[in-house]
Order: C-alpha cells, then structure tokens, then sequence
C-alpha cells in the first residue's frame, strides 16, 4: 500500500476534533454519538495542552489541503465530477466534505450531506444486518436456503440442500457469474428471482468457489423477512440507521428524487461531463444495490463498523462479517495491483484484503468494497489494526476509483508525519 504506514497514526491523530451531533429523525430518538474531542479532553486531561490542540487542528487543516488538492486535480484534468469523502479514526470523524459539482453544468456544490447511490457497497450493510439477526438466535449462517424459501432450486436436489444462507452472502453457491441481474435491474421482485435459479446449471458445488452476484445475493433479503418479519428496509432503519444518527441515508426511488442535496449522475462525452436522470433500478434488491447515503452518513457508519456503538451492536457480531469464507483468485481485479497486496477473501458483503508495507514487514488486514450503479462509482476501506476507515462517493464511474484508496492511504500518511 505505499508508503501510508497507518499504525503511526495512532499516537498522531491524539483525539478526534471534529464534534459530530446525532439528528433525531421522526418518532425515533438518536443515540449520541460519542466523539471525542480533544478540546473537551482537554478540560479534565492535563496531559492534553494547548501545544496538542494546536497540532491537532494544524495536523486536519493540512489533510484537508492536500485532500483538496487532489480532488480539484481530478476535476480539472476531467476524471470526476464531484466527490463526498470521509475519513474516520477510532470514535472520530476526521473529514466528511464533499469537492466539486453535484451537477458539471451546475453551481452547486458537493458536501458531507450530499447524497449518492452507493450500489454494492450496501451488500455490508445487509451483511451486517444479517449478523444482528444470527446474534439473537432468529437464524443461523448454516441454515439451508430452502428452510426459508422452499421455492428456491439452484440444481438437483442434492445440490439444493447444500446451499446455505452464508453460501448467498458470501459470492459462493456455485452459481455463474452475475446469474440474472438483468432480472434485477427489471425490476422484478426477489420471491420471483429466487424461483428462476432453477434454470441456471451450477458451475460449482456450493462453497468451492467465489463468484460474484447480485441477484443470488438479494435472496440474503429474502430470507432474513421469512426468518424475522422484518423488511429489510425496515429492520436497517430501526436497528441502525436512525440509532446512528445516519440522517439522509435512504433506500428508495422517491426519496432520492425528493433529495434536494444529491450528487446526479454522469456519464463522458466527448465535450466532457454531462447529467443524466436518477434511475428507479435496485430499489427492488435493497442488499445488494439499492441504499443512497452521504458521506457524513458513511462517516458514522464506518464509526460503528469499527466498534464504537456497542449500545448498537456488539463488536464481536459486526467481526461475523469479516471473517473469511471463500477465496477470491487472482483474477487481475484492479484491487489486486495495489502495492503490497497480498490475497483476497470475501465474508458476509465484504472483501478481505491481506497486504503488507513493506516486504520485511508484518500482513495486514482490510476490509474493502467497491459499488457501481446508474453510474454511481464509490469505495470504502476500513484498516483494523489502524482504527481507521476511509470512503470516497463518485458521481460519475472514474477511473479514478480503481486507485483512490492507496491515493488516499498516502496522503493521510504524507500529512501526518511531515507536519510538526
């Protein structure tokens, strides 16, 4: 990953600045969220002293510069549009801004409220979700997909009943690459989907091999309301949406239509940039594509993925979802030409990567997805071992997406250690 040695930024980044109030949304009451700030340390911890404060403040000051610079880069050479990003450091929201145009032949501008679709990055969501279900015993990652949707045949019999419910969430029941999106993107509901996989011939027994998929992920959705009651679209909300104080995050056509802070989408001509319409595709398959958020939202959501809202969900059921479950092969994936990478797994709606700094130093881990749709270009990548996540939202499918992370990686490294 170059030369970002996030483990230093841990006696760098000292207490987080930036004060972040949880919204409460109607008829529900948000959690606080609880961010510390080194202003307030400072008032019963004599070892935090004004030298701290002001070495904090200049540390931010001088990421949000060298992040500025960077994106406007992008925009003036013609890879984005705009772009929402955060950056997250144990319990702290470090950055959450927005660069650049929510419209190219418009005026207004990008924030950290500024809504995206997120497309595949909302597969963790449902992973998560799924993992607060298994912690409360409503079912289980061994149980068969048929105990739950009877209908569902992927095979012969025999091959049926091997498939279970953390073969779905985790890219593994065998099943071709990307079987029946167009399905999804027509729209169609996902008790109906499920009863189509009986045309589809296995290309693997269930758990041998990693094969991407949205529509064989979207039962996930499926059976977890037969296993609950629940829609999914409501269990996110009440479970954590609303409990995180994630205000503008939605899940549904309408809404974003009647978003008046929102990136649109575009696509490249040859003059450059041009809007197109918000598209009603996904909503249909809410886990695998079909959450909008802002970075501020992805901010806090990233907060609680590293353990910081146990009052939420335990950190030990969120680890569920970034235990590995099946190898993902070299199959030349722009992740997998990152320095120092090293392999990759996929959990319950995460990929796994291990990757090294250096090749005398130790493997590290992190926990990464990448989501496109109505050309939408995002990615999100949380660093364990560092507390740390970072996710950047497009408004239009750059190539810049495929290298933003280590970009990013480098400069919170270059910013930290030469600013004193």
């Amino acid at each position: 990953m170059g030369r970002f040695k996030i483990l230093g930024l841990g006696t760098l980044l000292v207490i987080g600045f930036i004060m972040v109030n949880a919204m409460s949304l109607p008829n529900e009451t948000a959690l606080p969220v609880k961010v510390n700030s080194i202003i307030e340390e400072s008032k019963s911890n004599p070892k935090v002293s004004k030298e701290d404060i002001a070495l904090y403040k200049l540390r931010q000051q001088n990421l949000h510069k060298a992040l500025k610079i960077y994106f406007e880069n992008a925009i003036k050479v013609g890879d984005i549009v705009g772009a929402g990003v955060s950056i997250v450091h144990k319990d702290s929201i470090v950055i959450s801004e927005g660069f650049g145009k929510r419209k190219a032949q418009g005026e207004l501008e990008v924030d950290g409220e500024t809504v995206f679709r997120l497309g595949s990055l909302s597969k963790g969501f449902a992973g998560v979700l799924a993992a607060s279900f298994q912690s409360e015993g409503k079912f289980d990652f061994e149980d068969k997909v048929t105990d739950y949707i009877p209908e569902f045949q992927f095979g012969d019999r025999e091959n049926t009943d091997k498939i279970k419910v953390k073969h779905i969430l985790s890219h593994s029941t065998g099943a071709p690459y990307h079987s029946f999106t167009n399905l999804i993107e027509a729209g169609l509901p996902i008790a109906e989907i499920a009863k189509k996989f009986k045309e589809v011939t296995p290309q693997s027994e269930p758990g041998k091999q990693y094969s991407y998929q949205n529509a064989m992920f979207a039962l996930s959705q499926e059976v977890l309301l037969k296993a609950t009651g629940q829609e999914m679209k409501t269990a996110l909300q009440t479970r954590f949406f609303r409990p995180l104080g994630m205000s503008h995050i939605s899940m549904d056509h309408q809404t974003l239509l009647n978003e008046n802070n929102v990136a649109l989408p575009h696509v490249k001509r040859r003059n450059g940039w041009k809007s197109i319409s918000l598209r009603d595709k996904y909503y249909n398959a809410v886990a695998a594509g079909g959450i909008n958020a802002s970075a501020l939202d992805m901010a806090k959501w990233m907060r609680f993925l590293l353990g910081n809202n146990p009052e939420v969900l335990s950190k030990a059921t969120i680890q569920k979802v970034f235990k590995p479950v099946i190898s993902i092969d070299n199959n030349n994936k722009y992740y997998q030409r990152w320095s120092g990478y090293l392999n990759s797994y996929y959990g319950f709606g995460w990929r796994i990567h291990n990757y090294k700094e250096s090749p005398k130093s130790k493997a590290k881990t992190m926990w990464h997805h990448g989501g496109s749709v109505n050309s939408y270009r995002n990615e999100v990548a949380l660093f364990p071992e560092s507390n740390m996540g970072v996710c950047v939202l497009l408004n239009s499918n750059s190539r810049i997406a495929k290298r933003v992370i280590p970009d990013l990686y480098d400069i919170i490294w270059k910013t930290y250690h030469t600013t004193y």
